[in-house]
């Protein structure tokens, strides 16, 4: 029996996905295990067990197996892609000390300003990033572990990412990809590679490089299949595992995002838009590109934290109707939430949400925001500002990452959960003014996933010729330039302002905040 299959486990906030390709880009079986996202001890936190990320593989891979058993058998190469700032802290043994942190949590240290010295905050303070700066530095979770949990700080060998324990579950080795060190870790992204010697980001973390995981190029050999592994999951022993990236990473190249003409968007749990790019380019002042699954290439990024997850809370909050007519039909209740994106017009009639659910950079006291209430607006309003504040933002990551870069973007690639509906992705094209394509596929992150493997395995020379071979456009959404001219006439005169014009409002929002503080509870 021929080995020319690969194997992608692609692990979400509330999901892994563990999906056999072949070398046309064709979907052979698919797995996928749902799990709580994370747990939570305090309000704020978000923790998750390392069991429960494993044994979810253990279960998706072995029921691919049973599903598929001849497909199973020509399994030549596994990759692994997974969510991003998402760490723990293991022992010289590779022993888990505690649960990871997901890249959901919201604690914060207390250490920021004494541990920044003065010539540095000096430096900060001229080119006005003293602020963001420190918001970095307290939210960096390594930080808050090294002031709260000694014992686990002290016993500490390395701090790994999720993609760094798959790895290790799966090869024995304390080994990972460059392109999936994205989060607060100390990173010298210009360079991709580890921070050596003092820099001006030398002081956001606690740990420096020796802390952290070895690197190697994406499509680089991690390791093998151990027999202990081999037993858990029914892989054979000795495959061997592939270097891969980061879910965005893996995602963009899996739309065939390679120059800088074309976009990807992700319509995620969080929502991102990314380009590649071989120039080290800051999609925003002070923010670096992260590094893309290409060698030598940077995937620039303009991120909307919880951006459809959005669409989650709408559900929980306003969508009983929808959650019940769904279980009565045997279907989601997103999909009848178009029928609302039916029932209103372009612009909700004046309702305009930005959302800016956690501060950005150089907006440290951001909060979202939705304007312009009147009693015409109902639930249905409420769904559609959603939508269209996360398309509003999209465009400001656009052009900002067109201006920054010198780039004009003629198109956009989406995926994620949020490409199955049809009325978001015809309102993200009129709003962004360009042509919005599909692939044959949503899960772009695993097929990006499976492209890493089969360019490490010697099937394709180059990253074109793997989006050549695997890549296939489907459907197309063209913009309704007339909708477009009356998006922008919005975009331009409310959905700018809103911030610009609410900044001391917004601080003052922080400082009561931190007055009249709500106290944190178990659970």
């Amino acid at each position: 029996m021929s080995k020319d299959y690969v194997l992608s486990i692609d692990f979400g906030t509330q999901s892994v996905r563990a999906i056999i390709y072949n070398d046309r880009g064709t979907e052979i079986c698919k797995a996928k295990v749902p799990f709580n996202p994370y747990f939570s001890l305090n309000s704020g936190w978000a923790e998750q067990n390392p069991e429960v990320y494993w044994n979810s593989l253990v279960k998706a891979v072995k029921t691919v197996k049973e599903t598929y058993p001849l497909g199973f058998e020509r399994i030549y190469a596994v990759g692994v892609t997974t969510i991003r700032d998402t760490i723990t802290f293991v022992d010289k043994n590779g022993k888990v000390l505690r649960p990871f942190l997901v890249w959901l949590d919201e604690r914060e240290c207390s250490r920021v300003e004494e541990a920044i010295p003065s010539p540095v905050k000096t430096l900060l303070h001229l080119v006005k990033m003293y602020e963001p700066y420190c918001g970095i530095r307290k939210v960096t979770k390594m930080n808050w572990v090294h002031e709260n949990e000694p014992d686990v700080w002290n016993n500490t060998y390395k701090i790994i990412p999720l993609s760094g324990y798959i790895n290790l579950k799966l090869t024995g080795k304390l080994l990972d990809s460059v392109a999936s060190q994205i989060g607060h870790v100390p990173f010298d992204y210009k360079n991709q590679r580890w921070q050596t010697g003092k820099s001006l980001n030398t002081y956001l973390t606690d740990a420096g490089a020796d802390k952290m995981i070895d690197i190697v190029d994406s499509t680089s050999v991690i390791g093998h299949i151990t027999a202990e592994a081999a037993v858990e999951t029914g892989l054979k022993e000795g495959l061997p595992v592939i270097a891969c990236g980061s879910d965005k990473g893996c995602e963009t190249f899996g739309t065939g995002t390679l120059g800088g003409d074309k976009a990807s968007i992700s319509l995620g749990t969080t929502a991102t838009i990314q380009i590649t790019t071989k120039k080290y380019v800051e999609p925003e002042a002070f923010m670096p590109p992260y590094p893309a699954v290409i060698k030598g290439t940077y995937n620039p990024e303009v991120e909307i934290f919880r951006g459809c997850w959005m669409i989650t809370w709408f559900k929980e909050q306003f969508g009983e109707k929808e959650v019940k007519r769904a279980a009565e039909l045997g279907c989601a209740p997103e999909e009848l939430f178009d029928e609302l994106l039916d029932a209103t017009p372009l612009g909700c009639e004046g309702l305009v949400l930005q959302p800016y659910w956690s501060p950005k950079i150089k907006q440290g006291w951001a909060k979202g925001s939705i304007v312009g209430f009147s009693d015409v607006h109902t639930r249905a309003h409420i769904y559609r500002a959603i939508i269209e504040g996360i398309c509003f933002g999209l465009y400001e990551g656009l052009t900002s990452i067109e201006k920054r870069a010198g780039y004009d973007i003629s198109s956009v690639m989406v995926s994620g959960g949020g490409s199955l509906s049809d009325r978001i992705c015809q309102i993200l094209a009129d709003v962004l003014g360009v042509p919005v394509r599909k692939t044959q596929t949503y899960e772009n992150s695993a097929l990006g996933c499976a492209m890493l493997c089969y360019m490490g395995m010697g099937r394709f020379a180059s990253p074109q010729e793997a989006v050549d071979n695997m890549v296939h456009e489907g459907k197309t959404y063209e913009p309704d330039m007339k909708n477009h001219e009356q998006y922008m006439l919005l975009y331009h005169t409310v959905y700018e302002r809103i911030y610009r014009k609410n900044r001391k409002t917004f601080r003052n929002i922080r400082a009561y905040n931190r007055r009249y503080p709500v106290p944190k509870q178990g659970k």
